[in-house]
């Protein structure tokens, strides 16, 4: 029997498109004492639910702040196409990867007539 079977026809794409891989925090530590893993998640998964796999460590609160971040398994995540949120991609420049976002082309302007 085919899996697609029974099923609803609006239903079908989320069982048939892959997900988004993230790279973002996930929030570690006590209450008013945050300290932070960078993971790699799939992107409907909650802020502190399941992850694939934990690349790094951010603690906001000491001075300086540290970044320990595994640049290979970043690179390696990137490069299969994973998308870091904004506070970890400013993380990644700070833990010395030269990570610069993509920038959406820019559009043409309309045309008046």
């Amino acid at each position: 029997m085919d899996r697609s079977e029974g099923r609803q026809p609006w239903a079908s794409n989320c069982y048939t498109s892959p997900a988004m891989v993230k790279i973002r925090l996930r929030r570690m530590g006590k209450k008013k004492q945050p300290t932070y893993r960078v993971v790699v998640t799939d992107g409907r998964n909650a802020r502190d639910g399941r992850f694939i796999e934990a690349i790094g460590r951010y603690s906001p609160r000491s001075e300086p702040s540290e970044v320990e971040i595994d640049t290979e398994k970043a690179a390696e995540w990137l490069s299969k196409g994973a998308q870091p949120s904004d506070a970890v991609a400013k993380l990644l420049q700070i833990a010395g990867m030269d990570y610069a976002p993509k920038k959406a082309a820019p559009r043409a302007p309309k045309k008046t007539a």
